[in-house]
């Protein structure tokens, strides 16, 4: 099955997409650890109060460095400046936003990752995969690396960013994590969804009749 460019990606498993010229850097598609189907796509300032609603159903515990900021009035204005100076995408679930990750800003070299998941969503690879989106956006603007800061005593944030490449650039405080998009992952990520994850159709075995060939001795 190839993508078609001009369908509505709403979630469906793509898993034996071939891909085409025409597809994003990543596949929009993409189905989590419970089977939720979702689409992971380029946020747009209509996006703005839907994710301030999402941030404000934030507990403390789920913010790491003061953010997203706890105020309302500061939290709209922190997505604003994310909108307008980064590359943004959202991973939404029956028209519903449960995620957002960004690189900020948008033309360094060497932007940072940030990546936030609404707590009911955690724990089902959606904040992985939104990583992976932004590695691929990043490498397709030819970006040199990514780079991001984690505090040291989140395991479960620093296990997310090795699974996708990042490796410690730096211990003072809050860990600096780097991933050079040189990295064969920056490449791995960008490839069509049956690349990546292979046929899901049992291989098919022929015998030796079909096959053209003789049965050997080491056949046995």
């Amino acid at each position: 099955m190839s993508h078609d460019a001009t369908a509505a990606c709403d979630g469906w498993d793509g898993a034996e997409c071939e891909g085409t010229p025409h597809c994003p850097p990543r596949c929009p598609r993409f189905v989590d650890k419970e089977g939720a189907r979702w689409t992971i796509r380029p946020a747009v300032d209509a996006d703005e109060p839907f994710l301030a609603e999402m941030y404000e159903r934030f507990h403390r515990t789920d913010r790491a460095q003061g953010l997203p900021p706890a105020s309302r009035r500061r939290c709209v204005e922190w997505i604003r400046s994310m909108l307008t100076e980064g590359n943004n995408i959202v991973a939404e679930r029956d028209g519903e936003i449960f995620g957002h990750a960004m690189y900020t800003p948008t033309d360094a070299a060497v932007p940072e990752l940030a990546v936030f998941v609404h707590p009911d969503a955690q724990d089902r690879g959606v904040g992985t995969e939104l990583c992976r989106h932004v590695i691929a956006n990043a490498a397709a603007a030819d970006r040199d690396g990514i780079e991001l800061h984690v505090e040291t005593g989140n395991r479960v944030a620093r296990n997310v960013y090795r699974t996708v490449g990042f490796e410690v650039a730096e211990r003072r405080g809050d860990l600096r994590m780097r991933l050079d998009l040189d990295d064969p992952i920056a490449a791995e990520v960008r490839w069509p969804p049956l690349a990546r994850e292979g046929s899901a159709e049992p291989a098919v075995e022929l015998s030796p009749t079909e096959s053209g060939g003789e049965r050997s001795p080491a056949d046995d």
